[in-house]
């Protein structure tokens, strides 16, 4: 296939999520041609009800259902399933996608949007490991650390999507685990967020700079939940980002 997507995702189900007819049957049509299994669901109701009874690998969300709101259809998602989730959506407002990010989706576009940033962008999300039964199994004791600072208590597993602070867990998506990473694993260099971008997201669509900015401002507000009372990931002359878990400050819970 032109966008090298075949062949890897032939046993990968998508199910696309729409009430409008036509727009999904263009996602199915689009991603079925690739390879993908498609099923389909008009409203979140039936998103809930497929994605239990399909275990799709990922799921592509309409904001904007007959019964439900997408990010409600999400979160009713996240407490049993990890699929992958692409919310689609004509909104192109900003806290439309704050709140969609923060409910757990994976990615975000906004329509209209080309067949092949489609592909792309779900072949990008895709690549991302998320296999559930691992996921399942492994805790903190177990799982191979990657980043770990026992000066501030930190330890990021990437490979299990973990990260904890004095052994607690952080309600991070897969995503935020990826940015935190990348930062804690060089304390102190300044990333432009260009380079940041590259070093998590190798694919071309797998994220956007609006995005990353997105991830960090919800990882700063998770960690001052979680009780840490530094700010660690600190921006650098407005256009790069620092993890310097050294510097206090007096930013309330």
């Amino acid at each position: 296939m032109a966008d090298g997507t075949a062949g890897s995702q032939q046993t990968r189900t998508v199910l696309v999520v729409d009430d409008d007819p036509d727009q999904r049957e263009l996602v199915a049509v689009v991603l079925g041609s690739v390879g993908y299994r498609i099923e389909q669901a008009a409203s979140g109701a039936e998103a809930v009800e497929a994605t239990r009874t399909h275990a799709p690998d990922l799921v592509t969300l309409d904001l904007g259902l007959p019964d439900m709101d997408g990010t409600e259809v999400c979160r009713a998602l996240r407490e049993f399933s990890d699929a992958y989730v692409i919310m689609l959506t004509g909104r192109a407002d900003e806290s439309d996608r704050l709140i969609g990010l923060d409910v757990g989706a994976d990615d975000y576009m906004v329509k209209p949007f080309s067949p092949k940033e489609l592909r792309a962008r779900v072949a990008a999300v895709l690549r991302r490991a998320r296999p559930a039964a691992e996921r399942a199994v492994p805790t903190p004791m177990s799982a191979p650390a990657s980043v770990v600072d026992p000066d501030r208590g930190l330890v990021v597993v990437p490979d299990r999507e973990l990260a904890l602070v004095d052994g607690v867990p952080l309600p991070l998506t897969g995503a935020e685990v990826l940015v935190l990473a990348a930062l804690a694993r060089e304390p102190g260099r300044a990333w432009e967020r260009r380079e940041l971008v590259r070093a998590v997201w190798t694919e071309e669509f797998g994220e956007s700079q609006f995005l990353l900015d997105v991830h960090v401002g919800n990882l700063r507000r998770k960690l001052r939940k979680a009780g840490v009372r530094e700010e660690w990931i600190r921006s650098v002359g407005g256009t790069a980002y620092a993890f310097i878990p050294s510097r206090p400050t007096n930013a309330p819970d």
